[in-house]
């Protein structure tokens, strides 16, 4: 009973439209200001401060304080990978597309984080091609990868009790099909990074590919970025 009130309360706060639209400001990773949310949501920044604090108490986003400001982020990936999934069924749902939230877009929806895994074009077009090649077997549902897939990510350096940990398929908020997510996505995120591959961009989850990790995407995934 205590779960099914806490979903109601969870799926309650994020009814309302303008902390809706705070959340969905938050989604490119940044922190911003109670000012700049209450803008975005097009309230007056006494209105942005009860939300805030609602989002706040109930464990959505997190406020951190810096001189005379106080920023909110995201609380945690579990939280953002629940906003994505809702901003994708709406969007499903309603035969619209969502509103969008400016000129980082692009770059967003080419590559980016999903927190601890890659999101975007590039990610769906890596699982699908793995797909194709009997290395992941993957469903809006879940995934799991095949020896071959096991195979590919070992060679490409990533250590094999990794690999072992279960895997799962994340909905892609942008291109509404599955991505690698789990342990397998982390850890291809992490070796696409430390290659240096893909670079993070200031400010934003999204990632400048290099040209280093054009010719790893062509190596590895026959993959032209």
């Amino acid at each position: 009973m205590q779960r099914i009130s806490a979903f109601a309360e969870t799926t309650a706060l994020m009814g309302d439209p303008s902390r809706a639209n705070m959340l969905f400001a938050l989604m490119d990773g940044r922190a911003l200001s109670a000012g700049e949310l209450a803008r975005f949501a097009g309230v007056t920044p006494q209105t942005a401060s009860g939300h805030l604090g609602k989002l706040a108490e109930a464990g959505l986003v997190v406020p951190t304080r810096q001189g005379r400001h106080r920023y909110f982020r995201l609380a945690s990936p579990s939280v953002a990978q629940m906003v994505e999934s809702v901003m994708s069924v709406a969007e499903e749902l309603s035969g619209r597309p969502l509103p969008s939230t400016g000129p980082r877009d692009a770059a967003l929806r080419r590559v980016r984080t999903c927190y601890d895994h890659l999101a975007g074009e590039i990610a769906v077009a890596i699982a699908g091609r793995m797909a194709e090649r009997g290395q992941l077997v993957l469903s809006h549902d879940g995934a799991a990868l095949t020896d071959a897939g096991s195979a590919l990510l070992v060679e490409m350096g990533i250590a094999a009790d990794i690999i072992r940990a279960p895997c799962r398929s994340c909905l892609d908020w942008s291109e509404r099909r599955p991505h690698l997510a789990g342990a397998a996505g982390t850890a291809l995120y992490r070796c696409f990074v430390d290659h240096a591959w893909f670079r993070q961009r200031e400010g934003t989850r999204a990632l400048e590919i290099t040209r280093s990790g054009e010719a790893a995407l062509d190596r590895w995934f026959g993959i032209r970025a």
